[in-house]
């Protein structure tokens, strides 16, 4: 099992930035999809961001499309989704997700919450008007 930690989360001003990071445990291999999902209050999981380690192709949701950005550090094994441009919109319990098995299918759009097996705990995000 990968075992995923988020942090980075807090409470912003709309047009503010934050910086969420996942550091990954339990695997070292390329052959990875890592994702980011949000939940917003009373509203379903969706996925806002994937990057396939293997090669770094990335994934946006068309709402958060040039105001975020997912990377990976692999001396650190971690992945961060930088957010620039915050919306009130954009409130939300923040996931990192990572699978392993047909990792490829699961970085390509739509992402889908069950083809994800590893996550983390969540992080909370609030942006203020």
């Amino acid at each position: 099992q990968v075992h995923l930690v988020e942090s980075g989360g807090g409470s912003v001003q709309a047009g503010g930035s934050l910086r969420l990071s996942c550091s990954a445990s339990g695997t070292t291999s390329i052959d990875v999809c890592m994702a980011w999902f949000r939940q917003p209050p009373g509203k379903e999981r969706e996925g806002v961001a994937s990057i396939y380690i293997g090669d770094g192709t990335t994934y946006y949701t068309n709402s958060v499309k040039g105001r975020f950005t997912i990377s990976h550090d692999n001396a650190e094994n971690t992945v961060s989704l930088q957010m620039n441009s915050l919306k009130p919109e954009d409130t939300a319990m923040y996931y990192c997700a990572a699978q392993e098995n047909r990792a490829f299918n699961a970085c390509t759009p739509p992402l889908r919450d069950y083809e994800y097996k590893n996550w983390g705990q969540g992080t909370q995000v609030t942006v203020s008007s």
